[in-house]
């Protein structure tokens, strides 16, 4: 981990402390609102942003990271918070929205934050709840941007498929009238005065963009 990216100065000294006061953050990208929590209580500041301490409430499965290119997914459970988040899981579109995990580090035991990297960020793509005796428990799932390899595309390169993303391209206009298009390279034919090919008259030589008389 020390040469992952985004480790300042204070996340070094910070590992190699003999004693570390750490904690998770997530935050979960909405579209009318974000929710910020953490797994200490009280709020917390982190970039000038304000977290919620939910404590035991908010559970995290386990990072994984490894050398290979592969999707590596995150599972985040929230239980018995207040009515905000769940009218939010209820009523929000949160399919491919941001969330993104911070591992941290306090300064002693205090609520000042000594520093912050990124264990994982991707999009939610499930959310479910379940009512219990104590309350509604939200659980959700989410995949890195990696998963898309593992997904078909239906774009193709075709002038349809190009308007579709750059509206008012015209770079593949032409690539139907190319299926066809007999290209005759280095080949030559009979001029116009009725000369051969191994004559003395003139002949044509085709090129896929121009005709050069000789």
């Amino acid at each position: 981990m020390a040469t992952r990216q985004g480790l300042d100065t204070s996340i070094v000294n910070r590992l190699g402390a003999d004693e570390q006061t750490m904690f998770l953050a997530i935050k979960a990208e909405f579209d009318t609102d974000t929710v910020r929590l953490w797994t200490g209580i009280d709020d917390l500041t982190i970039s000038s942003e304000s977290y919620t301490g939910a404590g035991e409430l908010l559970s995290i499965s386990n990072v994984e990271e490894s050398t290979e290119l592969k999707s590596a997914g995150l599972t985040v459970g929230i239980s018995g918070m207040d009515t905000t988040v769940l009218n939010l899981a209820l009523t929000e579109n949160y399919q491919n929205r941001n969330i993104t995990l911070f591992l941290g580090y306090l300064m002693g035991k205090t609520n000042e934050v000594a520093g912050t990297l990124v264990l994982f960020k991707g999009r939610m793509t499930t959310l479910s709840v379940t009512d219990t005796p104590q309350g509604s428990n939200i659980t959700i799932n989410a995949e890195n941007r990696l998963i898309d390899l593992d997904r078909p595309s239906n774009f193709r390169y075709t002038k349809e498929s190009q308007n579709f993303l750059h509206n008012g391209d015209t770079g593949f206009n032409r690539v139907m009238s190319l299926q066809d298009k007999e290209i005759a390279w280095g080949k030559t034919s009979d001029s116009a005065n009725g000369g051969t090919s191994g004559g003395s008259g003139n002949t044509t030589r085709r090129h896929p963009r121009q005709t050069i008389r000789e």
